[in-house]
């Protein structure tokens, strides 16, 4: 596996790609990676002749200086992992490479997708969520690119973005990864205790509740259920809503023919985890 440690290169190294007729597959990621991670280089392979994936903590999509501070840097590991995913190569930039103007992002027009839950809570998030994606598909430039649907809005919020800059990129959803209890694979669940593990299994049962409830129940009944659930736990819930999956506006009544999804936002401690589900 080659890695590509800046801009240059990178660009040399996918011109050679190009060059041989190869369709490339990319998917990046912030490290700390896990099996949810590796399930998108899977997805690659199936459809691609060069994988390629990169590691880089952005740092304009942290709106808590914080949070940025504490995400898990794990290199040594993310290489060993994804090397024995069969990934081909790995761009793991300077902030220079991506940003040569400074840490600044572009304002995107992301059709209100960005101004619904995500983007209530972490203002200028998704500003520097699209900046990054777009900055690394024009450099690594590959037929198809690979997101966890674990991200559903940021997955939602790329494809617009891909949409309106004319990107010549297929974008591909891939479905959330969890582990045996239901926990959705995350590089957060690195600062849960035994404890906060186990009980975080609490989102994906609620999450199944609320697919089983959409049968019968009105969004407002399950939501306030939901709130129920959270207030006799360990959790801090920071929202529950149901959403139309295409435009992410919340609903308050179903109709036929539209399709819903289910997110959840809590805190075990200091540790945000999300989740969701389409329901059906």
């Amino acid at each position: 596996m080659k890695v590509l440690r800046n801009k240059k290169t990178l660009i040399d190294y996918i011109e050679r790609q190009r060059e041989m007729g190869k369709k490339i597959g990319f998917a990046p990621t912030m490290g700390a990676l896990h099996l949810g991670h590796i399930s998108l280089y899977e997805a690659a392979k199936k459809e691609n002749d060069e994988v390629i994936s990169s590691v880089f903590v952005n740092p304009t999509q942290f709106n808590n200086a914080d949070d940025f501070e504490k995400y898990p840097q794990t290199l040594e590991d993310d290489l060993k992992l994804l090397e024995n995913a069969g990934v081909d190569a790995v761009y793991v930039p300077k902030a220079i490479d991506i940003y040569p103007e400074g840490l600044k992002s572009k304002h995107y027009d992301f059709d209100g997708l960005d101004q619904e839950m995500e983007g209530k809570f972490r203002p200028g998030h998704f500003d520097g969520v699209g900046t990054v994606v777009e900055e690394l598909l024009r450099q690594v430039q590959p037929h198809n690119a690979y997101f966890g649907e674990k991200d559903y809005q940021q997955l939602a919020i790329i494809k617009k973005m891909v949409k309106k800059t004319n990107l010549p990129v297929k974008i591909h959803g891939v479905p959330t990864l969890r582990e045996q209890s239901g926990l959705a694979l995350s590089s957060r669940n690195l600062r849960l205790d035994e404890k906060q593990r186990k009980e975080a299994v609490i989102i994906y049962e609620t999450l199944l509740k609320a697919k089983e409830w959409f049968k019968s129940l009105s969004p407002k009944e399950i939501k306030e259920r939901v709130e129920n659930i959270f207030k006799a736990s360990n959790f801090e819930l920071e929202y529950f809503t149901i959403t139309d999956e295409e435009t992410l506006k919340e609903t308050e009544t179903f109709q036929e023919g539209k399709n819903y999804r289910a997110f959840i936002v809590a805190y075990a401690g200091d540790v945000r985890l999300i989740d969701n589900m389409h329901l059906e």
